[in-house]
Order: C-alpha cells, then structure tokens, then sequence
C-alpha cells in the first residue's frame, strides 16, 4: 500500500448540493427551501428553546423557590482547624486576621465555628457566630468565645 493508491472508503463521499443554480439542476426554484414561512427567508434564526409555535417547555413548567435577600452567608471553621492553627502556629488567641493569614478563610467574610472535631489547647476564639456545641467545647478547654 502506498499513498497514492490511498482513496476514501466506497460511498463515504458527497458531491455538495449547489442550490439555486437553475431549474436544470433540480434544485432551483424555492431551493430546497419549500413555500413561505419564516425558514424559506433570508436572515432566518430560530430563537433558543423555540419549539415550532408549541409552548415551550420553560413557560409549561412551574416557577419554584425564592431567594431570600436577608440570607447571611457564614465561612466555616471547625474545631479541628483550630486546633491545628493553635499548635502550628502556637497561638493562644484566634480572630480573623490569624483565620485569613492560615488561608482557612477569606477576607471581609463572616466566619461561624463548628464543633466538628477535639479542642484541647486553651484557645480565645474571635469570630462571628458559634455553634453550641463549639461554644461549649472552646470553653470547656478553657478558652474565650467572643462574638464580633
């Protein structure tokens, strides 16, 4: 075999429909555009989500849900990471300047702490907002929980 005996496979090649070029061609007259209507003009685009005049499927199903604009989004931080932040860098008190430098959370955001995890170093926790149990285990190692 060699390249120049190389050919596509039997039929797996069409000749282009060239419309338009007479009513000898067979493909004249309407250009395989059929009668009227807004396909057969020029400029045609059919909008997304059309289905040919008949309701579209997002105005034939229901509208559901709200978003609450008084929604307070919280970063999460768990006791686990406190304790990790707290030995690592041997810190007995935690706001969220020492969160953002760690890269637990980001900046301008609110931070709430979880109780997911064991706290055993004594620990003053700054944040935004407690879960009870992290409240009772921050205070139970014998730290302070401030809320900002």
């Amino acid at each position: 075999m060699k390249l120049h005996n190389l050919k596509p496979a039997c039929g797996s090649v069409h000749a282009r429909k060239r419309v338009g070029r007479g009513a000898g061609s067979g493909l004249g007259g309407t250009s395989t555009r059929g009668h009227k209507g807004a396909k057969a003009r020029s400029g045609y685009k059919k909008k997304i989500g059309f289905e040919g005049g008949q309701m579209p499927l997002q105005r034939r199903l229901p509208k559901f849900g709200f978003k609450n604009i008084n929604r307070v989004v919280y970063q999460l931080v768990n006791l686990a990471d406190l304790q990790k932040l707290a030995e690592s860098a041997n810190l007995n008190k935690i706001g969220l300047a020492e969160l953002v430098a760690a890269g637990y959370v980001s900046a301008g955001q609110l931070v709430k702490v979880l109780g997911n995890g064991q706290l055993t170093a004594k620990v003053d926790v700054e944040a935004n907002a407690f879960s009870k149990t992290a409240e009772a285990a921050i205070q139970a190692a014998g730290g302070n929980v401030t809320k900002l």
